[in-house]
């Protein structure tokens, strides 16, 4: 008969030894699947996306002599990356790519932002 002062707790339980990793990474896995069930109630709300080019300030009295043809200086030089808004809220950069003949974006930095504002 075996002595029962060697045995593992989860020996008694029934299951093999994890690691601490795998046990975590186990736990992880299952929020992850939870949090995506949980947000497929918002997969069907509709959002703006907007992307910057750039900005530029100007007087009433400027905007009323632009005409046709006319250039706006923004601030941002070529090559340089866009933002990218989801709701009037700043969520990444990114940059102009061309797909079939209209304008894209491709982000290249997503924004991590302070959930408080």
């Amino acid at each position: 008969m075996p002595n029962d002062d060697n045995l593992e707790l989860t020996e008694l339980e029934g299951k093999s030894a994890n690691k601490p990793e795998e046990e975590e990474e186990d736990r992880l896995e299952g929020q992850r699947t939870a949090t995506a069930r949980d947000l497929e109630a918002v997969y069907d709300i509709p959002v703006q996306i907007s992307a910057v080019l750039g900005k530029s300030t100007m007087q009433v009295s400027q905007l009323l002599k632009l005409g046709r043809g006319a250039v706006v200086e923004l601030d941002r030089k070529v090559g340089e990356a866009i933002d990218i808004y989801v709701n009037n809220r700043l969520v990444a950069r990114g940059e102009v790519v061309i797909v079939d003949e209209r304008l894209g974006v491709t982000m290249t930095e997503i924004i991590k932002s302070d959930r408080s504002q």
